[in-house]
């Protein structure tokens, strides 16, 4: 039943405007925005909040009407009530009398799935849990070597050449690299499974095609791990008292890895330009007044990874910010514009460290589940290549930047940079922008106070390059002085890597320290 018109009370009156689909505000040229088409996103949201104040009616694609929520407040009461608004977009009044066609560009994001992020009530609490469960059984000292270990992986690639493509050779690398681990997959992480990902986010012709071969990834991983369950998500996932079907756990595995790879990968390249691109920015990392991590909550204020979120829907006729929501109508949960409101911002580029209120990972019971997974992957990650490359530098001019910008989100193309070249590292071991070779004589690292001894060599090694040998020093090569260890004695400190088991000194150490 349509709800009888509210009587007006005063010319200002917001309350008043008609809702989006409403003729008195137009669908073509001269009447709403259409929000696929703005050339700049950021300016358009904040002349609708000039406008129309924390709410704004827009349009998609094919002229479908939508509220856009800019308010930060706003925001947070749409996904924190669900007695409201719902991720049901079954119920949304351009599905259902046939304005969204079944080829809309928006369908993959908009239709509705039974998965945790469509879900509510019971069904919502029992999948959702699930994914939540399966979750916490990630060990984070773990995690955090194996995002180091794919960082040196990955920077080892590009190290010596002294030029890369961050955004292709490692931003967009990495967060899959890590998640294939996580999930229990990592034969399966290569190029093809990158590529597979960016495309079908990127909705182009071959999507579908992308998409079946994750969830041909995805679904036999759930076979091998139902018949042989390992320390895994998957095999975690599988395991809880929800008792999802290789179908459920296949949909749940693909938002996991998607959505924390989409996410993290737009984390890191935005938080690296930055770096390359901001002089204060990376002065305040350098001279310690900000730590990565720092870095990265305010990259999520500013630059969030997704822009908004498709979408919510009002389950009953309701009020927010001032506009009259109609049962059915659509609204965007708007990121970017509600973390630059100024009732909570005093400038679009305020400081915002020690604020974690930001709507990067949005709120309520649809909040992000694997946020502190994208955190950890782009806190060590950074981290990890500003050690490795502390002169990387931008090798191009900023205004060359490029980006693809859609409603959902901003990815940058390209980011080019220049540095030192430097050797390879283990990739097991602690990252260093100064490059230490492993000399003959000397293992990688030592314990205490102990010694290794040369080796016998039928040939004198050169003298290290301007600095002469002391007076009664031994040549490399010779024997031992009386009362000295020979090479390889007891007090010899075994090379990392030189089939020398560890001490439990040392392993203890390689634990604590996550290398």
């Amino acid at each position: 039943m349509t709800p009888e018109p509210h009587s007006p009370t005063g010319p200002d009156d917001l309350a008043l405007d008609p809702p989006p689909g409403c003729p008195a505000h137009g669908t073509g040229p001269g009447g709403l925005h259409r929000l696929h088409e703005a050339r700049d996103l950021r300016a358009l949201y904040e002349q609708l909040r000039e406008q129309y104040g924390p709410v704004a009616p827009v349009l998609l694609h094919d002229d479908v009407p939508m509220w856009v929520v800019l308010g930060h407040a706003e925001n947070l009461h749409m996904v924190s009530t669900p007695s409201q608004f719902t991720k049901d977009s079954r119920i949304w009044t351009p599905l259902r009398d046939g304005t969204v066609k079944p080829d809309h560009p928006l369908m993959p994001h908009i239709a509705w799935q039974p998965i945790c992020a469509h879900a509510e009530g019971e069904e919502l609490r029992r999948l959702r849990g699930a994914v939540q469960g399966a979750l916490e059984f990630i060990d984070f000292r773990a995690l955090r070597r194996h995002i180091g270990r794919a960082t040196q992986r990955l920077v080892n690639r590009f190290c010596e050449t002294g030029r890369a493509d961050l955004v292709a050779q490692f931003t967009e690398h990495l967060p899959m690299a890590v998640m294939c681990q996580v999930l229990g997959m990592p034969e399966e992480y290569n190029d093809r499974i990158v590529q597979a990902a960016r495309d079908m986010l990127k909705g182009t012709e071959t999507a579908i095609a992308s998409n079946e071969y994750i969830m041909d990834c995805l679904l036999r991983l759930t076979v091998r791990r139902r018949a042989r369950p390992e320390d895994d998500l998957t095999s975690h996932l599988i395991d809880q008292p929800a008792g999802l079907t290789d179908e459920e756990v296949g949909q749940h595995l693909r938002v996991v890895l998607i959505g924390t790879y989409e996410a993290t990968a737009n984390l890191l390249a935005n938080t690296v330009r930055r770096v390359l691109t901001e002089p204060g920015f990376r002065a305040q990392l350098n001279g310690g007044q900000m730590t990565v991590p720092e870095a990265v909550e305010q990259s999520l204020w500013d630059e969030p990874p997704f822009s908004t979120i498709f979408g919510y829907f009002a389950k009953q006729e309701t009020e927010l910010g001032g506009r009259r929501i109609r049962r059915g109508d659509g609204l965007l949960l708007g990121i970017a514009p509600g973390n630059a409101d100024p009732r909570v911002r005093p400038g679009p580029t305020a400081d915002m460290q020690g604020n974690r209120s930001h709507l990067a990972f949005g709120g309520g019971p649809h909040e992000c589940p694997g946020q502190d997974v994208g955190r950890a992957i782009a806190d060590v990650g950074v981290d990890m290549l500003l050690t490795r490359l502390p002169d990387v530098r931008l090798d191009c001019d900023e205004a060359e930047l490029r980006w693809t910008e859609s409603i959902a989100s901003r990815h940058l193309l390209e980011l080019p940079v220049r540095f030192t070249p430097r050797p390879q590292q283990d990739e097991r071991s602690k990252p260093s922008h100064a490059p230490q070779p492993v000399a003959p004589s000397r293992p990688a690292w030592e314990i205490g106070a102990a010694r290794q001894r040369p080796a016998p060599s039928p040939e004198p090694s050169p003298a290290r390059s301007g600095v002469s040998q002391p007076a009664g020093a031994a040549e490399p090569g010779a024997a031992p002085a009386a009362g000295e260890p020979a090479a390889g004695g007891p007090d010899t400190a075994p090379a990392v890597g030189a089939g020398c088991p560890l001490g439990a000194w040392q392993r203890l150490l390689r634990w604590w320290r996550g290398y």
